[in-house]
Protein backbone atom coordinates (compact mmCIF):
# COMPACT_ATOMS: atom_id res chain seq x y z
CA UNK A 1 0.00 0.00 0.00
CA UNK A 2 1.41 3.57 -0.83
CA UNK A 3 2.68 5.66 2.16
CA UNK A 4 1.15 9.27 2.40
CA UNK A 5 2.38 12.13 4.63
CA UNK A 6 1.61 15.39 5.19
CA UNK A 7 4.57 17.77 5.57
CA UNK A 8 3.47 20.78 7.46
CA UNK A 9 5.32 23.77 8.68
CA UNK A 10 3.63 25.69 11.31
CA UNK A 11 4.32 29.34 13.55
CA UNK A 12 4.41 28.32 17.19
CA UNK A 13 0.96 30.36 17.40
CA UNK A 14 -0.26 27.07 14.87
CA UNK A 15 -0.94 29.23 11.70
CA UNK A 16 0.66 27.52 8.30
CA UNK A 17 1.08 31.47 6.72
CA UNK A 18 -0.81 34.98 6.75
CA UNK A 19 -2.98 34.21 4.39
CA UNK A 20 -2.96 32.49 0.90
CA UNK A 21 -0.22 34.16 -0.36
CA UNK A 22 2.76 33.49 1.93
CA UNK A 23 4.91 30.92 1.35
CA UNK A 24 6.60 29.42 3.66
CA UNK A 25 10.05 29.44 1.78
CA UNK A 26 10.13 32.79 3.25
CA UNK A 27 9.99 32.22 7.03
CA UNK A 28 10.70 28.46 7.75
CA UNK A 29 14.51 27.28 9.02
CA UNK A 30 17.27 25.54 7.01
CA UNK A 31 16.07 23.06 8.99
CA UNK A 32 12.84 22.52 7.74
CA UNK A 33 13.61 23.37 4.15
CA UNK A 34 16.48 20.12 4.16
CA UNK A 35 13.86 18.08 5.55
CA UNK A 36 11.26 19.26 3.21
CA UNK A 37 13.79 18.28 0.29
CA UNK A 38 14.71 14.93 1.70
CA UNK A 39 10.80 14.26 2.14
CA UNK A 40 9.40 14.97 -1.07
CA UNK A 41 12.65 13.59 -2.74
CA UNK A 42 12.17 10.40 -1.29
CA UNK A 43 8.50 10.02 -1.80
CA UNK A 44 9.27 10.88 -5.48
CA UNK A 45 5.57 12.65 -5.52
CA UNK A 46 4.43 15.94 -4.33
CA UNK A 47 0.96 16.59 -4.35
CA UNK A 48 -0.29 20.47 -3.18
CA UNK A 49 -3.11 22.99 -3.99
CA UNK A 50 -2.95 25.48 -6.64
CA UNK A 51 -2.44 27.99 -3.71
CA UNK A 52 0.53 26.55 -2.54
CA UNK A 53 1.96 25.65 -6.34
CA UNK A 54 1.36 29.30 -6.70
CA UNK A 55 3.55 30.44 -3.53
CA UNK A 56 6.27 27.95 -4.54
CA UNK A 57 6.31 29.52 -8.24
CA UNK A 58 7.40 25.92 -10.09
CA UNK A 59 7.53 22.68 -10.60
CA UNK A 60 9.74 21.32 -7.83
CA UNK A 61 13.16 19.40 -9.17
CA UNK A 62 13.30 15.29 -9.40
CA UNK A 63 9.67 15.29 -7.87
CA UNK A 64 6.30 14.61 -9.90
CA UNK A 65 4.11 17.58 -8.93
CA UNK A 66 0.71 16.94 -8.54
CA UNK A 67 -1.59 20.15 -7.86
CA UNK A 68 -5.34 20.04 -7.35
CA UNK A 69 -6.84 22.55 -9.55
CA UNK A 70 -10.11 23.14 -11.13
CA UNK A 71 -9.63 25.67 -13.13
CA UNK A 72 -6.31 26.32 -13.96
CA UNK A 73 -3.24 24.92 -15.40
CA UNK A 74 0.53 24.81 -14.89
CA UNK A 75 3.41 23.88 -16.75
CA UNK A 76 5.31 21.14 -16.04
CA UNK A 77 3.02 19.73 -13.59
CA UNK A 78 0.25 17.08 -13.27
CA UNK A 79 -3.66 18.82 -12.68
CA UNK A 80 -6.28 16.52 -10.78
CA UNK A 81 -9.75 16.62 -9.10
CA UNK A 82 -9.40 13.20 -8.26
CA UNK A 83 -10.45 11.78 -4.57
CA UNK A 84 -7.33 11.03 -2.36
CA UNK A 85 -8.02 7.39 -2.88
CA UNK A 86 -8.19 6.83 -6.54
CA UNK A 87 -5.27 9.36 -6.74
CA UNK A 88 -3.49 7.37 -4.73
CA UNK A 89 -4.19 4.24 -6.08
CA UNK A 90 -3.35 5.64 -9.64
CA UNK A 91 -0.31 6.50 -7.90
CA UNK A 92 0.56 3.09 -6.63
CA UNK A 93 -0.43 1.68 -10.02
CA UNK A 94 2.71 4.24 -11.60
CA UNK A 95 5.33 1.91 -9.15
CA UNK A 96 4.93 4.60 -6.63
CA UNK A 97 5.56 3.91 -2.72
CA UNK A 98 5.06 7.19 -1.06
CA UNK A 99 3.66 10.74 -2.17
CA UNK A 100 4.08 13.68 0.24
CA UNK A 101 0.96 16.22 1.04
CA UNK A 102 2.40 19.49 1.13
CA UNK A 103 -0.97 21.75 1.10
CA UNK A 104 -2.17 23.92 1.87
CA UNK A 105 -5.46 23.66 4.63
CA UNK A 106 -7.57 22.17 1.88
CA UNK A 107 -5.56 19.81 0.75
CA UNK A 108 -4.32 18.69 3.77
CA UNK A 109 -7.94 18.27 5.34
CA UNK A 110 -9.15 16.27 2.10
CA UNK A 111 -6.39 13.86 2.37
CA UNK A 112 -7.32 13.66 6.51
CA UNK A 113 -11.01 13.05 5.62
CA UNK A 114 -9.96 10.42 3.39
CA UNK A 115 -8.32 8.36 6.06
CA UNK A 116 -5.24 7.96 4.10
CA UNK A 117 -2.66 9.26 5.77
CA UNK A 118 0.23 7.50 7.35
CA UNK A 119 2.24 10.31 8.63
CA UNK A 120 2.36 14.03 9.50
CA UNK A 121 6.09 15.25 9.62
CA UNK A 122 5.32 19.02 11.05
CA UNK A 123 8.32 21.44 11.88
CA UNK A 124 7.28 23.98 14.47
CA UNK A 125 8.96 27.35 14.10
CA UNK A 126 9.88 29.76 16.62
CA UNK A 127 7.67 32.66 15.03
CA UNK A 128 4.25 33.98 15.96
CA UNK A 129 1.97 35.28 13.37
CA UNK A 130 -1.09 36.24 15.43
CA UNK A 131 -4.01 35.11 12.88
CA UNK A 132 -3.51 33.32 9.94
CA UNK A 133 -4.38 29.89 7.96
CA UNK A 134 -4.91 26.70 9.91
CA UNK A 135 -3.37 23.39 9.06
CA UNK A 136 -7.31 22.58 8.57
CA UNK A 137 -9.83 24.70 7.19
CA UNK A 138 -12.41 22.21 9.20
CA UNK A 139 -13.10 20.74 12.23
CA UNK A 140 -11.11 17.26 12.71
CA UNK A 141 -10.07 14.71 15.84
CA UNK A 142 -7.47 12.55 15.21
CA UNK A 143 -5.20 10.93 17.62
CA UNK A 144 -1.61 10.70 16.65
CA UNK A 145 1.72 8.64 18.00
CA UNK A 146 4.85 10.77 18.16
CA UNK A 147 7.60 8.77 16.40
CA UNK A 148 10.64 10.93 16.30
CA UNK A 149 11.04 14.44 17.41
CA UNK A 150 14.43 16.38 16.96
CA UNK A 151 15.39 20.42 17.57
CA UNK A 152 17.28 22.55 15.24
CA UNK A 153 19.84 24.04 17.14
CA UNK A 154 20.37 26.70 14.89
CA UNK A 155 17.14 27.86 15.21
CA UNK A 156 15.12 26.21 17.71
CA UNK A 157 12.51 24.50 14.85
CA UNK A 158 10.81 21.43 16.62
CA UNK A 159 11.24 18.67 14.02
CA UNK A 160 8.56 16.14 15.52
CA UNK A 161 7.43 13.01 13.43
CA UNK A 162 3.49 11.38 14.30
CA UNK A 163 2.36 8.17 12.91
CA UNK A 164 -1.65 8.47 12.81
CA UNK A 165 -3.89 7.07 14.78
CA UNK A 166 -7.34 6.00 13.26
CA UNK A 167 -8.17 3.45 15.75
CA UNK A 168 -11.56 4.29 17.14
CA UNK A 169 -11.96 6.63 14.32
CA UNK A 170 -14.57 5.83 11.39
CA UNK A 171 -12.95 6.43 8.28
CA UNK A 172 -15.01 8.93 6.26
CA UNK A 173 -15.49 8.76 2.44
CA UNK A 174 -13.63 11.46 0.16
Amino acid sequence: MIKASLIVATSADGFIAKDSEHSPMYWTSKADKKRFIELTKRAGVVIMGSSTYKTIGRPLQERVNIVYSRHQTFEGVEITQKKPSELLLDLEARGFKEVAICGGSHIYTMFMKAGVVDTIYLTIEPVFFGKGMTIFNENLHYSLKLISSAVSESTGALLLEYKVDYTGIPKLKD
